[in-house]
């Protein structure tokens, strides 16, 4: 009798620390590797497009609110880049760049915003990949392979707050880490 109650107790034991551990060290789930989309009319993404939330960066810790991109088509293939915010003090703080497609790659453009005589320079285009898109071109999110930089924009200075939830639960997919996440504009 005495062995039987031994081995339950030993049973009822490692259970529970199995359990435990398992708590404590939940299974790692693979996330998905960050993908362009497939199909991408630069003509139709043109335009203007209010950031609605962004991974901090360097370049854009004095942006407040009322942040920018604008894309124009040029005459020479490239991609005019405006982007705007106010900062803190209500000034207006503006960059302009260019962007061009990657070859056999709709969804992935490269930006930069170093000078013309620096372009040879590799290492002065960013990757700049179009990650989800609305099939009528009115939110998109935008990322890079590295997880370094995730920005949620919009065509309108706001979003629907389930919108937003649905994005950043495909960016956590995707295996970008969110709490540093800044939102920009208001959430409806």
């Amino acid at each position: 009798m005495r062995s039987i109650a031994f081995v339950t107790s030993l049973v009822s034991r490692s259970v529970a620390l199995s359990f435990a551990l398992a708590c404590a060290f939940p299974t790692a789930h693979a996330a998905e590797p960050v993908a362009s989309v497939e199909q991408l009319d630069i003509t139709r993404y043109a335009g203007e497009w209010h950031e609605i939330a962004r991974l901090p960066l360097f370049y854009q810790r004095k942006c407040k609110s009322e942040i920018t991109a604008q894309y124009t088509l040029r005459d020479d293939g490239l991609i005019g880049v405006r982007n705007r915010c106010r900062d803190e003090d209500g000034e207006l703080d503006e960059v302009e760049g260019i962007a061009r497609q990657v070859a056999d790659h709709p969804g992935r453009l490269e930006v930069r915003f170093a000078p013309d005589w620096l372009s040879w320079l590799p290492l002065t285009w960013a990757d700049y990949w179009v990650i989800a898109l609305d099939p009528d071109y009115q939110w998109a999110m935008v990322g890079e392979p590295g997880h370094e930089y995730l920005w949620i924009l919009s065509r309108t200075p706001d979003m629907p707050r389930a919108r937003f939830e649905e994005l950043k639960a495909r960016a956590v997919a995707m295996g970008y880490d969110l709490d540093a996440l800044i939102v920009s504009a208001p959430l409806r």
